[in-house]
């Protein structure tokens, strides 16, 4: 029997009209970071093989869509408003907002296995349904979703690659913009969370040029936490280590 999802639909739903007839080139995307780390708990192992093919978002990876057909995301939520999360971690603040907003389905990407597996177990605690998983490179969801289709997207704590020679590496470059810029509607919000003073000089440079505006007026609006923030594990790390924390808020022109 086949897994069932929001208001009882079943998970896994069809693409919707092809693109294009033609077969697209699949590009040479290199990926960088960890994909698995210690050794997955036992439950872990259960959440992986249970939970996770139930909330697939459709066919993201080039081998079951090699054609790119966009998703389906008003057979997936039920027409509801749709937000993104790229590289969720842990998963805290996604299950959060879920839970926070029933009214709304979210999509998160995170290739680091042991975080996704961490989210299936805050999803079984939550028993939020309006959640949707691609475990894997958030490109390869970007190239699917349909234009002007999400209303929000969170890029939280990314990873900084530091060094200047890897900052190509980051995801506030053009490379990775564009195409968000392409999937979010009009007037979308989207928010970046650091603690790295070069992230934040990198993001306001390249996030304008990508077609958004910084809606900072005063230093609170950088400096605070938005109202409906749950500090994340790493944020926690970060402020004992003496980092700070700057949250910048976008919008879609």
């Amino acid at each position: 029997m086949r897994a069932s999802g929001i208001s009882g639909l079943p998970r896994r739903f069809p693409i919707a009209t092809p693109r294009a007839m033609t077969h697209p080139e699949r590009p040479h995307r290199n990926f960088y970071g960890r994909i698995r780390g210690k050794t997955l708990k036992k439950s872990q192992k259960a959440y992986l093989s249970e939970d996770l093919a139930p909330l697939s978002p459709g066919a993201v990876d080039w081998d079951e869509n090699p054609e790119r057909e966009p998703l389906d995301l008003d057979a997936l939520f039920g027409g509801k408003p749709v937000w993104l999360e790229v590289g969720f971690g842990g998963g805290e603040h996604l299950v959060h907002q879920a839970a926070s907003n029933p009214e709304t389905g979210i999509i998160g990407a995170e290739p680091y296995i042991n975080g996704v597996a961490m989210l299936l177990g805050k999803i079984r605690r939550a028993g939020v349904e309006n959640l949707a998983i691609h475990p894997g490179d958030a490109r390869d969801l970007m190239d699917v979703l349909p234009d002007n289709s999400i209303a929000r997207a969170f890029l939280l704590y990314p990873d900084p690659w530091p060094k200047t020679r890897h900052h190509r590496r980051r995801f506030v470059t053009q490379e990775h913009l564009e195409p968000l810029a392409r999937v979010l509607q009009p007037g979308a919000i989207f928010r970046v969370a650091t603690d790295i003073a070069d992230y934040v000089r990198q993001t306001l440079e390249e996030v304008p040029k990508a077609g958004f505006e910084w809606l900072a007026e005063r230093p609170q609006d950088w400096r605070v936490a938005w109202d409906d923030w749950i500090p994340t594990r790493y944020e926690q790390k970060a402020l004992r280590e003496g980092r700070v924390p700057h949250y910048l808020t976008f919008r879609k022109i």
